[in-house]
């Protein structure tokens, strides 16, 4: 495939990210339309999300030619899918507990993630300016965290939607790595989202069933916005992100990636009046530094391989 233009890479990354960035405003809607928000509901909409975009994704498997590509190749793409399941499922659920403020914001720390993930896995020792990062951003986390917990009656149980945040960061990271690892091995774009966005689906498919009310008997917008997030977040959204990972750093696109708290909390003040703690901003600002003083310090690393 002939390498795209720069431009239309960065382009096409920043289309991705404002796109995700409507993810969270669709699911708060949905919260506000039924009164339903906690762990079931979370797992609806997850769930339905993932079984809309597998649905429109039926007729590209008719294209689908599987070429000599070795085993872990699609066992990448299949672990990656099913990372972006309960990736679903910890963040969307921390959006019932916690400000869009906070949960968009530490649901974004995956170059630290991902720094740490290749320090256990490969054995790539972080370069000074990832720790200096890291703990800066911990920082930021600790203010979000004191923030939220002197907000909690704005929102249920602030805490424990801050640590689903991060556990749906870290299942993010694991998707990314999972899926740029498939397609560093010949699995193309299209191939790909086929395969993981299908995994995904399957995972949770039968999860709302166990719930008294499934999949059905909700408002009819409910079902608009679970089409509208497979459209717009995650068919243009995750797809722009992953396809962006074969052309630029994964550090840059992940800079880039820091972006969507930022035009989450801004749909969230504009439909939903709220207005975060001034220790959420200030914590959340200081936490978005760290995170991009990590990236340039692990991209200037690759680049240099100084320490």
């Amino acid at each position: 495939m002939k390498k795209p233009a720069g431009w239309q890479v960065r382009l096409i990354l920043a289309i991705g990210v404002l796109m995700t960035s409507t993810s969270a405003i669709f699911i708060r809607l949905s919260f506000a339309i039924t009164g339903h928000s906690g762990i079931s509901f979370s797992i609806f909409l997850a769930a339905a999300r993932l079984i809309v975009t597998a649905i429109l994704l039926i007729p590209s498997w008719r294209n689908f030619r599987p070429k000599a590509h070795s085993p872990q190749t699609y066992y990448y793409a299949i672990a990656a899918g099913i990372c972006l399941a309960f990736h679903f499922v910890t963040w969307i659920s921390s959006l019932s507990f916690t400000s869009i403020a906070a949960a968009t914001t530490l649901v974004t720390i995956n170059p630290i993630w991902v720094s740490l993930l290749c320090w256990l896995w490969w054995g790539e020792k972080p370069h000074r300016w990832v720790i200096a990062g890291i703990i800066i951003a911990l920082l930021g986390g600790v203010l979000i965290a004191f923030g939220d917990s002197n907000a909690s009656q704005n929102h249920s149980n602030p805490l424990l939607g801050d640590a689903l945040a991060l556990l749906g960061s870290l299942l993010a990271s694991l998707y990314l790595l999972f899926g740029r690892e498939s397609q560093k091995q010949g699995l193309g774009i299209g191939q790909y989202i086929l395969i993981a966005y299908t995994t995904a689906a399957l995972c949770l498919l039968p999860l709302p069933l166990f719930s008294p009310q499934g999949y059905w008997d909700y408002p009819p917008l409910v079902y608009l916005y679970i089409v509208l997030m497979a459209i717009f977040p995650q068919m243009i959204g995750h797809t722009s992100i992953n396809w962006s990972i074969n052309w630029i750093s994964p550090t840059i696109v992940t800079l880039a990636i820091l972006f969507e708290p930022l035009g989450s909390s801004f749909l969230g003040w504009l439909i939903f009046q709220e207005i975060p703690p001034l220790t959420v901003l200030g914590g959340g600002l200081i936490l978005l530094l760290g995170v991009a003083i990590a990236a340039i310090g692990d991209n200037t690393h690759q680049k240099t391989g100084s320490t």
